[in-house]
């Protein structure tokens, strides 16, 4: 598990070139969000989280408990998503809006850019429509 990479992972990537394909501009490995967030939309106040499926235990077919040390794997499978509610409720707490992107999600890359569009809006938020977006919160 120590070669398990925290960022930059293949899917957190998809998610990236898409974003930035899209129009938006955005910060990565956020340090001031709880959670420090893969994808960070500062003015919108935004958090994009990238989970992959095994590790955050998704339910999907890539996500298949190990048959070899089940208890070990339960565990820790137990443990990432407590972790992970625990972080996304400190980091809506502190005024952030969290969105999950799931490793299963960046294979239908239209299907992505579809929700990323209607979660974020529009690329470019006037000062006028950066209050609204705030207040819609």
């Amino acid at each position: 598990m120590a070669r398990i990479k925290r960022s930059d992972t293949r899917p957190e990537k998809i998610v990236r070139s898409l974003l930035h394909k899209l129009g938006y501009r955005f910060r990565i490995q956020l340090k001031g969000v709880p959670g420090r967030p893969d994808v960070a939309f500062v003015k919108r106040r935004v958090a994009i989280m990238v989970h992959g499926c095994f590790w955050h235990a998704h339910g999907c077919p890539s996500a298949n408990l190990p048959k070899t040390r089940a208890e070990f794997w339960e565990a820790k499978f137990k443990a990432n998503k407590e972790r992970d509610l625990r972080l996304q409720a400190a980091a809506e707490a502190a005024g952030w809006r969290c969105l999950v992107i799931w490793e299963c999600e960046t294979k239908d890359k239209a299907a992505l850019a579809t929700r990323l569009s209607a979660d974020l809006g529009p690329t470019r938020l006037s000062r006028v429509d950066r209050d609204a977006f705030k207040g819609a919160r």
